[in-house]
């Protein structure tokens, strides 16, 4: 049946490697592509095995051939390195595990059999499908389950704790890692749902962004809590101090709950910048016609395009009066908020741009909701804190190679 059908495709393959190799001494790699296909999408049984064993050697060390430029012990001006023995590499197959013997190359050539790469890549795929069921809450009995379905081969409950673990050991050290100094700290929180007691509920994200003095971006902390409440903003600024961060200089945010008391209880007299993009936002529930929104923003850009703060509160005050009588609330509101986003009038110029408003983060909160609105909900806040943990470290991380974000040459530099 479908095993003697294989078995006869191999043969020809086989008869075609064996009538390449008598005369060009080269070969193709698809050829053992061809073959891995066949063996993983229709599969055998018997002897095919060791069969599929032998070819694939044999496919390998053509390859090795192709890639040395000369074959075994033939010397030749155009040979690119020297063979070097065989390693073996066991596959999982829909016949069963197979040990390959796969061909090493010394004298610096890097090669490496093309068909093999697939199961690298397969292999690779398949580690990072399971962190992510697992930092997406799915239980290890449910991993189990799929990593048996799709690869044929058991993998207890017990073994993905024991990798769970780890995952979270690795990820627990990097948020509570030693920190330094930061002059500027943006702040943000985002919410996710969350299953808690039976019921669904609105759980807090709490982030916390530094540059540092030599302009580059780093993701300091993470906090996950059911509430944005003051005390869950204090304690997670304590922990920042804890770790050791010193000589912030300057903090943007959006005026979220609780956050301005806890802000100023742990990092008093440290000026604040209210984010100008939240504030254009806010700012447009107060317009009591759809036709005046656009105007309204213009308005408010004109303020907080100003080259200083003295022209600020100038165009601030033209502003307020012209709203006072068609839009009494948007004027009296203007009137007290806008002020709060006239803090970044104090940075040099050069960074006046970019810390005015807290997109930095924003940008970040967007990425994490390509990330977890595939989950939808979480089972608890530790898988939830799981999954944005490993997120923000892989974009930290992402930060440290890129350029900087912000020249600091002529910035202050913190003291401690």
């Amino acid at each position: 049946g479908r095993g003697r059908a294989i078995m006869v495709s191999c043969w020809g393959v086989s008869k075609h490697i064996q009538s390449k190799s008598m005369t060009t001494h080269r070969t193709d790699p698809e050829l053992l592509n061809t073959v891995l296909q066949l063996l993983t999408e229709q599969g055998a049984s018997g002897g095919l095995a060791a069969g599929i064993r032998l070819l694939v050697d044999e496919a390998m060390r053509l390859e090795r051939s192709q890639a040395l430029q000369a074959q075994p012990y033939e010397r030749t001006k155009t040979r690119q390195g020297h063979a070097n023995g065989f390693k073996p590499k066991t596959l999982n197959t829909r016949v069963g595990p197979i040990q390959f013997r796969v061909p090493q190359v010394r004298g610096g050539l890097e090669f490496y059999p093309s068909a093999l790469e697939k199961g690298v890549r397969s292999e690779q795929a398949l580690k990072l499908a399971l962190a992510e069921m697992y930092v997406q809450g799915v239980s290890t009995r449910k991993v189990s389950a799929i990593v048996e379905q799709l690869c044929g081969t058991s993998v207890s409950s017990t073994q993905v704790s024991q990798c769970a673990a780890k995952l979270d050991a690795q990820l627990q050290t990097w948020r509570s890692r030693p920190l330094e100094a930061f002059p500027y700290l943006m702040l943000d929180a985002r919410y996710e749902k969350v299953r808690h007691g039976g019921q669904l509920l609105d759980c807090a994200v709490l982030i916390a962004l530094g540059i540092d003095p030599q302009g580059k971006r780093s993701i300091l902390g993470v906090s996950v809590a059911l509430s944005e409440a003051e005390v869950h903003w204090r304690q997670f600024l304590q922990s920042l101090q804890q770790r050791g961060l010193y000589g912030v200089q300057f903090i943007v945010s959006d005026d979220h709950a609780g956050l301005g008391a806890a802000r100023t209880a742990v990092f008093p007299s440290i000026p604040w910048q209210r984010c100008q993009f939240h504030l254009q936002q806010n700012a447009q529930a107060y317009v009591p016609r759809l036709d005046q929104r656009a105007a309204v923003a213009e308005a408010i850009r004109s303020v907080f395009n100003c080259q200083d703060r003295p022209a600020a509160e100038r165009r601030l005050k033209e502003v307020v009066t012209l709203y006072a009588t068609s839009a009494p609330k948007l004027s009296a509101w203007m009137e007290t908020n806008l002020p709060q986003g006239f803090a970044v009038f104090s940075l040099p110029s050069a960074h006046q741009l970019r810390m005015r408003t807290s997109n930095a983060l924003e940008r970040v909160n967007q990425e994490l909701k390509r990330r977890t609105r595939v989950a939808c909900l979480f089972p608890n806040e530790a898988s939830l804190l799981r999954l944005v943990t490993a997120l923000l470290n892989e974009l930290s991380d992402e930060w440290l190679t890129t350029k900087v974000y912000l020249t600091m040459e002529n910035h202050p530099q913190p003291s401690v």
